[in-house]
């Protein structure tokens, strides 16, 4: 009988920890905490790093890297997640696979960074985009890769992977322009980040260079306009100028339409959004797996012309925006966005983690104030 009942108190008291391990694992999720560990359903960290989230129907879908422990490299592909609520998400498995196949563009092994997925109302089909670098080439690469699936979770089909806009020149360049870009000469320039390299860079030193075998094409993010037009934004030109080029009806390909943001400005890792009209980006500056300070841009227009302001951050760290770097900004049906960045953990890559925070307005311009924990109906 005793036996029975320290049995019985040892059952209770077993049920208690779960019923408060499992109440812990709930509060985790009842809101948003920037910077510390994300459960998906299965109490998994969730795997989808530099990514952006797309709304279909009522729910919306997670894309990003899949990290592994100890190297960058793509050694899965991308994963897709799906919640209803932004804070519950179901692991929907692998969008795009990497191959086992040699000499594929995306062999096990590749750059497979910064995906993000727009729908295409025409075709009725899930277009994805990311910074692609070819297996044991380094950075050199620089091109984007695209691919394509009838469902927003995929299968994703790889179609191709190319530089940009190869014999092409930005929308902006005219006959002056174009004079002045004739007399650029490499070899000139050889001592890098001078008044007068700089200045060359500006002219389009690096674009004459890469005009024949296309714009180097490094992260990235994709935007669709309010009347249906779809834009790549990624940073070019040694990841010193960010391009923002128009996409084919069927979201693709280049329409060969472009044009240059902050040239020799150094800013990647762009992350846009419209709000009354007014287009807002928010990058970082080049430092490696090192955070910085985000900086931000505006215009009234796609094709700018484009302002720097002040970094948008505040709060802790806020020099360095909070530790992360932008990747996304997602506007939800009610006009509200949500700026999304990465803590990357170069040294284990898995453990990445994410910042969500609200964007909110003050001046009319963006602000990002730190928060350690809050909730989307906040």
């Amino acid at each position: 009988m005793k036996n029975l009942i320290r049995f019985s108190l040892a059952l209770i008291a077993l049920m208690v920890t779960s019923a408060t391990v499992c109440g812990q694992q709930l509060q985790d999720v009842l809101s948003i905490r920037p910077g510390e560990i994300w459960p998906d359903e299965n109490g998994q960290h969730i795997n989808a790093h530099g990514g952006g989230v797309l709304k279909y129907g009522d729910t919306y879908y997670w894309f990003g890297e899949h990290k592994a422990e100890h190297t960058s490299s793509a050694l899965v592909g991308v994963t897709c997640y799906s919640s209803k609520d932004l804070l519950h998400w179901r692991n929907c498995g692998v969008a795009l696979s990497v191959t086992d196949e040699p000499g594929d563009d995306i062999e096990r092994g590749c750059v497979l960074e910064r995906p993000k997925v727009i729908y295409n109302k025409v075709t009725k089909k899930f277009c994805m985009w990311f910074h692609l670098e070819l297996k044991g080439k380094g950075y050199n690469a620089a091109r984007y890769g695209v691919a394509l699936a009838d469902r927003p979770e995929g299968p994703y089909k790889f179609l191709y992977s190319q530089r940009a806009n190869a014999g092409t020149w930005p929308m902006e360049f005219e006959k002056q322009e174009l004079a002045v870009i004739d007399t650029l000469n490499a070899a000139n320039f050889k001592e890098g980040w001078t008044p007068a390299w700089r200045k060359a860079v500006t002219q389009g030193l690096f674009l004459k260079r890469d005009f024949g075998t296309g714009q180097m094409s490094r992260d990235m993010t994709l935007y669709v306009d309010d009347d249906g037009k779809a834009y790549h934004i990624f940073s070019s030109e040694d990841n010193l100028t960010l391009h923002i080029a128009e996409l084919t009806a069927d979201y693709l390909h280049h329409t060969g339409r472009y044009t240059r943001l902050s040239p020799a400005g150094h800013n990647e890792a762009p992350a846009i959004f419209k709000h009354d009209g007014t287009y807002w980006m928010i990058t970082s500056g080049c430092t490696g797996w090192d955070p910085n300070e985000a900086r931000m841009f505006s215009a009234p227009s796609i094709w700018g012309p484009w302002t720097q302001h002040p970094n948008p951050c505040r709060g802790p760290k806020a020099e360095i925006t909070f530790g992360g770097q932008s990747t996304f900004v997602l506007t939800l049906d009610d006009g509200r966005n949500i700026f999304m960045a990465d803590i990357w953990r170069p040294r284990h890559p898995i453990d990445a983690r994410y910042i969500w925070l609200p964007i909110e307005f003050e001046d009319g311009k963006p602000v990002v104030r730190w928060r350690e924990e809050w909730k989307i109906s906040d």
